[in-house]
């Protein structure tokens, strides 16, 4: 079952190319299952033929965010800027090691301990457990 409004991975890294998104993405969907679609930005990394060749193998249609309008993935901008204003604009990494290990801690705490207001005041986490359990949601 997909959480709602849960992020699934961050990926840390100098230079992050297409099969790296690849190997992501399919470590993802074993986890929580193949979406229908999936939304991007035009990024080399999400344009490239591993990506692409992948998602076509699983039945995923890619869909891209025009150039120069992020509004088109509205909650992906949502995030991004929490993810800025939340851990990154607070921090200055030494390393990149030290990034990955902070903005982990962080991608855990925004699942499992910082309430929604798009969930009602539920952390992804604690929506999908009511969800489990089919209790009665009023978001």
């Amino acid at each position: 079952m997909n959480t709602p409004r849960a992020c699934l991975a961050v990926e840390v890294g100098i230079s992050i190319k297409s099969e790296r998104v690849r190997r992501i993405l399919q470590r993802i969907c074993a986890d929580k299952g193949n979406p229908e679609l999936m939304r991007s930005d035009n990024g080399s990394e999400f344009i490239g033929k591993a990506v692409n060749e992948w998602l076509a193998e699983k039945s995923i249609k890619p869909i891209f965010i025009e150039p120069g309008k992020p509004w088109q993935n509205g909650k992906g901008e949502s995030f991004n800027v929490k993810l800025r204003d939340e851990c990154l604009s607070r921090e200055w990494f030494s390393s990149v090691k030290e990034a990955q290990v902070v903005i982990e801690k962080w991608r855990k705490f925004y699942n499992e301990e910082r309430p929604h207001s798009s969930l009602g005041y539920l952390t992804p986490l604690e929506l999908q457990s009511k969800m489990e359990n089919n209790q009665s949601l009023a978001i």
